[in-house]
């Protein structure tokens, strides 16, 4: 009776209907997968080995699926409205916690068993918020609830294996079989995720608003972008060190070769890809939406994270006053730098390849090129070989507005038409809002929007 009085006062949950946009709840939601990211990050940064980048990716994979479901959830519900948002806070909270935990879970298993438990039950509450969600606004519709029952058990599973991953290795004497035990327990996590969207395929699922879809998406995207300048400058100690010539070229370079990195998806691609998923309908749009962007987001993404950890050993050593800036570069900054940002390229030809059944020879070339930059950006010094790959980034935009200037003006077009036929809408809409005051003339009070 409590409960049913509660969700009275703050109301029923309110489906998307097409055409939705994205509201501020969700992005203010994003905020803690912002936080996500760079708890990532920072802790890869502390000790960069082939393992600390594994265990990241582990991670990163298993808070995508968390992202993944929670756009699956926000493609059905209105998570601004009623009472939805009270669950949505609850689900914070316990991102927060992941989050907080997430140091912690390949830490030694004989010594710190409370930060994989955290990462644990943290992870079953924020799937269990969606799930009852779900089951709350698929209740009119017995056999969505039926759909969302056959999913059910890789949550029960992917928890079960989580939480093995914090009980059982602490009970193995050997460290490196504990540590691997707790390795393939976390893989198997990933597998059972993105194994059990591939097996279930896009049966009896619906994107309602293919334009909400397409923009959740783009907003995490250019997040991720976010937060690996916020890596750069913190992680940098740009904050902590006396401005010099060199650190502000590092921070220029920093910021010219994300933006490039953004224009190459967000100028042609993106608004393309979110055309073609307007255009297709029933199973094709569903399975467009799944691996365009619930799968191939995660390799760009995964890129982001990588060269925001290059950079930032970059950025470092170029801070440095006692490093010579003709001191060629040293540690592993050159490889995530140059191969991070070749991930987010492939990722982008995959998204491509994915929504608009094309390649470009551009991005093709750019990763060539970039692979070959290799061996030569380690020999450079580190201000140089930043530069090396701004020039790169900056020449792929440069060489596509060129080569793609006809369908790019024809795309932005469609794209302008589109937003001002919108707005135009939105201006005749809120008219009769000001209708009283024009009839009763000035000083009428007629200017207020009805309720």
């Amino acid at each position: 009776m409590g409960s049913h009085r509660w969700r009275d006062r703050l109301g029923p949950a309110v489906a998307i209907a097409p055409g939705a946009r994205v509201d501020k709840f969700e992005v203010f939601f994003d905020l803690v997968f912002v936080f996500s990211f760079f708890i990532i990050t920072r802790a890869t940064a502390m000790n960069i080995t082939g393992a600390s980048l594994l265990h990241a990716l582990l991670v990163l994979a298993v808070l995508w699926w968390c992202w993944v479901v929670h756009s699956v959830v926000a493609a059905r519900v209105r998570l601004g409205e009623g009472f939805v948002p009270v669950l949505m806070v609850i689900g914070m909270a316990a991102l927060f916690c992941f989050a907080l935990s997430l140091p912690q879970a390949f830490a030694d298993p004989r010594q710190n068993a409370a930060g994989p438990m955290v990462v644990a039950v943290s992870y079953l509450v924020i799937r269990g918020v969606h799930l009852l969600l779900y089951w709350h606004v698929a209740q009119e519709k017995p056999g969505e609830r039926r759909l969302l029952l056959r999913y059910s058990p890789e949550v029960v599973l992917s928890t079960a294996l989580l939480l093995a991953a914090a009980l059982v290795p602490p009970q193995i004497e050997d460290l490196g079989r504990a540590m691997l035990v707790r390795d393939l327990l976390w893989l198997s996590v990933v597998v059972l995720q993105y194994g059990s969207g591939l097996v279930a395929g896009a049966w009896g699922w619906t994107i309602t608003s293919a334009e909400h879809w397409t923009e959740r998406y783009d907003l995490i995207l250019i997040i991720a972008l976010g937060e690996s300048i916020i890596s750069v400058g913190v992680g940098g100690n740009l904050l902590g060190q006396p401005v010099t010539w060199p650190a502000v070229a590092a921070a220029v370079c920093g910021i010219v070769f994300t933006a490039a990195l953004w224009w190459a998806h967000y100028d042609v691609v993106g608004p393309a890809a979110r055309i073609a998923q307007h255009a297709a309908l029933g199973r094709p749009r569903v399975a467009m939406a799944r691996d365009a962007y619930a799968y191939v987001y995660l390799v760009m993404i995964a890129g982001i994270i990588v060269f925001a950890l290059g950079a930032e050993e970059m950025v470092r050593q170029i801070a440095d006053p006692h490093v010579s800036l003709l001191e060629p570069t040293h540690g592993p900054g050159v490889p995530l730098l140059f191969g991070g940002v070749i991930c987010y390229f492939c990722g982008t030809m995959l998204f491509q390849l994915r929504t608009l059944r094309t390649l470009s020879w551009s991005r093709v070339g750019v990763v060539a090129v970039l692979g070959a930059a290799i061996p030569a950006g380690v020999l450079l010094p580190a201000l140089a070989a930043l530069g090396l790959l701004t020039l790169i980034c900056v020449g792929l935009v440069a060489v596509e507005v060129v080569v793609m200037a006809d369908s790019r003006g024809a795309l932005r077009t469609a794209v302008f038409q589109e937003k001002t036929t919108h707005e135009a809408h939105e201006v005749a809409f809120r008219a009769a809002w000001h209708e009283p005051e024009e009839k009763d003339g000035p000083g009428h009070g007629g200017g207020t929007p009805p309720a």
